[in-house]
C-alpha cells in the first residue's frame, strides 16, 4: 500500500500496514517488539512506523523539497492529534497507540526538529551539542517506548533518555562512513583536536582508532548509567527492553571487535545472534 494512500483504513488495517513496515525495516527493534503482548508490539510498530517515515524524509534525495515535506509531516502530525487523520495509513493506527499509552505528544514533535537538523551539512563541534542532537533523534524514542513498556518510578524518564544517547552513540560509530559520505560529522569536532585526526579526511590512522576507542567508551558508560532502567519498567516487559540494550550492545562489541574498521565496512549484528539475545532475554 502506498505511503500516500487516500483511503480510509480502519484502526486493525493501520495497525497491519504498521507492522508490515516494521518487520521489513526495523532490523533491531522489530526483534525485541517479539517478546511484547500482541498489543503492545503492535503498538511499538506504530510508532516505528512513524519515525521510519520522519527519518526517510530527511535522507530521501529524491524528494525536490526534503524541509517543506518535514513541515507537513510535522502539520500533519498536529491534524492527527486534533482528530483529522489525513490520508497517511500510519494516522488510525498511530493515534490509538499514543492514546492508549498515554505518550506525551511533544516527544514526537521534538523527533521532528531532530530529523529536521539533518538536512544541512553538519559537523558536530562539541559533546553537548552531539548530546542535544542524540536526545531529539534518539532519546525521545526511549522516552516514547517505555509508555508502552509501562513504569512508575518518574526516574525511569532520565534512564530511558541516557538508554537513547548510548543507543544512539552506537550508531554514530557504526555510520561513520555513510554519515561523512552525506556531509554529516558527528564525532564532535573537539574530539578531533584532541585525538590528531583532521575530520576533513577519514582514514585508519592510530589517531583515529584511538579516537574510536574515545567514542565507544563514552557509549559504554551510558550503557552501564541506564542500566537499572530494565527493573524500573513492569515486569512483562522486560524481556523486551534487555533484547534491545542486548542487541545495541553487541553491536558496539563487534565494532570494537573489528578494530573499529568502519571506513571499508557495515558492521552488523547476524540475525541468528539476534534470536540468541531473545532467548537469553526471555530466559533470565
Amino acid at each position: 500500500m502506498s505511503p500516500n494512500c487516500n483511503a480510509d483504513l480502519t484502526v486493525e488495517e493501520s495497525y497491519e500496514w504498521c507492522v508490515g513496515v516494521a518487520r521489513k525495516q526495523a532490523r533491531n527493534f522489530y526483534f525485541s517488539f517479539l517478546l511484547l503482548s500482541l498489543p503492545q508490539r503492535e503498538a511499538m510498530c506504530a510508532i516505528y512506523a512513524f519515525m521510519r517515515y520522519c527519518d526517510d524524509l530527511s535522507d530521501d534525495e529524491g524528494v525536490a523539497d526534503r524541509a517543506a515535506a518535514i513541515a507537513r509531516w510535522r502539520d500533519d502530525l498536529e491534524s492527527a492529534f486534533n482528530g483529522r487523520l489525513g490520508g497517511h495509513p500510519v494516522w488510525p493506527a498511530f493515534v490509538d497507540a499514543v492514546e492508549r499509552y498515554k505518550i506525551p505528544h511533544q516527544y514526537f514533535f521534538e523527533m521532528i526538529a531532530g530529523v529536521s537538523s539533518d538536512l544541512e551539512p553538519r559537523c558536530v563541534q562539541t559533546f553537548d551539542e552531539l548530546y542535544d542532537y542524540c536526545y531529539h533523534v534518539a532519546s525521545v524514542v526511549g522516552l516514547t517506548i517505555i509508555h508502552i513498556f509501562g513504569f512508575d518510578d518518574p526516574k525511569a524518564l532520565e534512564l530511558a533518555e541516557k538508554c537513547g544517547i548510548a543507543f544512539q552513540l552506537t550508531n554514530i560509530l557504526r555510520d561513520v562512513r555513510e554519515d561523512y559520505e552525506k556531509d554529516r560529522v558527528y564525532i564532535p569536532a573537539e574530539d578531533f583536536v584532541r585525538f590528531g585526526v583532521s575530520p576533513a579526511t577519514l582514514v585508519s590512522t592510530e589517531g583515529f582508532f584511538r579516537l574510536m576507542e574515545f567514542e565507544a567508551n563514552r557509549a559504554r558508560d551510558y550503557y552501564r548509567e541506564s542500566a537499572p532502567l530494565v527493573a524500573m519498567i513492569h515486569p512483562r516487559s522486560r524481556a523486551s527492553l534487555k533484547a534491545l540494550i542486548g542487541i545495541y550492545s553487541r553491536l558496539l562489541d563487534r565494532i570494537v571487535a573489528s578494530n573499529y574498521d568502519v571506513l571499508t565496512r557495515r558492521i552488523r549484528v547476524p540475525t541468528w545472534e539476534k534470536l540468541w539475545v531473545l532467548a537469553l532475554s526471555k530466559l533470565k
